[in-house]
Order: structure tokens, then C-alpha cells, then sequence
């Protein structure tokens, strides 16, 4: 009965064992999928937070730098451009901000698309694991239901061999009151 236990204590083992191995393997495959979406998410919001503390610590400068000479140079020799490129043109920022908007928005058609090709990735990984869990699951089942039908044979085996020492020895028993002797048998 000892052998019969430890049996069933080492099939225990290796039961947890696969379940602790398929729940590590699933925790790596959660982590694969949610690692990254998150990490971009985070990485957005601190961006986020950086430009909106940046524009309320440094109001914007509204300065008309065409009344005063940057330098002091004749009026001849200086250059209107030169001036000009301190002014703010409506037109030129709107048109700066419509290229970065969709700039922006480009990178995040690129993102999208990136992220749903990992997504689908991800997934497809996740049922190839499903399909792996699921036929461990099977082999575990039907190396339960063999060691149970093996169990329950060398229990039969057992109580079979039981049965014919028993037997034997009530033939013993009767030979010996008839006046038989181990030895004499053999002598023949």
C-alpha cells in the first residue's frame, strides 16, 4: 500500500507541475500581449504631461521686434527678412500646425496598424497555446484513466494472489493430515 501511494503522490506532483508550467506560460503570454499596448500608453501620458507642463510654465511671447532694430545697423544695409522672421504669420503657423496634425495622425494610422498586426499575432499565439493546453490535457487524461485501470488490475492481481495463498495452504493443511511430508515429495 506504501508503493500504491507514493504512485499516486509522483502523479499528483507531475499534475501540478504541468498546471504550474501552463499558468507560468500563460502569465508570459498575457504579458506579451498587454506589455506593450501599455508601455505605449504610459509612455503617451508622461508626454502628455510634460507639454501641458511645459506650455503653463512658459506663456507664449507675443513681441513686435519690426519697431526696434535687432542690431545696430543702417537701415539700408539690413535685411527685411531678417526682421520678419521674428513676426508671427497666421498663415504660416495654421499651415505648420494642419502638417503636424497630420503628421500626427499618420504615425498614429502606423501605430494602429502596428499594434493590430501584434494584436493578431498575439492572438494567434494564444489559441496555438489553447490547442497545446488542450492536448496535454488529453495525454494527462488518458495517463489518469491507464494508471487508475493499472491500479485497479494490480489490486485485482493482489487479491487473487491473496486468495490462492489462502487456498494453498488449506490444500497444504489437508495433504499434511493425510500423512504427507514436504520431503518425501521431492524424494520421488
Amino acid at each position: 500500500m506504501a508503493l500504491n501511494q507514493g504512485g499516486r503522490s509522483s502523479s499528483s506532483n507531475s499534475q501540478k507541475m504541468l498546471r504550474v508550467g501552463l499558468l507560468i506560460l500563460a502569465m508570459c503570454l498575457g504579458g506579451y500581449i498587454l506589455g506593450p499596448p501599455l508601455y505605449w500608453h504610459l509612455i503617451e501620458g508622461l508626454a502628455a504631461v510634460s507639454r501641458s507642463s511645459s506650455s503653463i510654465s512658459c506663456p507664449r511671447c507675443d513681441c513686435d521686434c519690426s519697431s526696434q532694430p535687432l542690431l545696430n545697423i543702417p537701415q539700408g544695409l539690413l535685411n527685411a527678412s531678417f526682421t520678419d522672421c521674428a513676426k508671427h504669420d497666421p498663415e504660416v503657423s495654421e499651415e505648420t500646425q494642419k502638417n503636424f496634425a497630420d503628421l500626427l495622425s499618420e504615425e498614429l494610422k502606423l501605430r494602429e496598424a502596428e499594434a493590430l498586426e501584434k494584436q493578431q499575432q498575439a492572438d494567434k499565439a494564444l489559441l496555438d497555446a489553447k490547442k497545446l493546453t488542450s492536448q496535454y490535457q488529453k495525454e494527462a487524461d488518458k495517463c489518469n484513466s491507464g494508471m487508475e485501470t493499472c491500479e485497479e488490475a494490480r489490486e485485482k492481481a493482489e487479491a487473487a494472489l491473496v486468495a490462492q495463498k489462502k487456498l494453498t495452504a488449506t490444500w497444504e493443511q489437508r495433504a499434511r493430515q493425510r500423512g504427507w511430508k514436504e520431503g518425501a515429495a521431492s524424494a520421488k
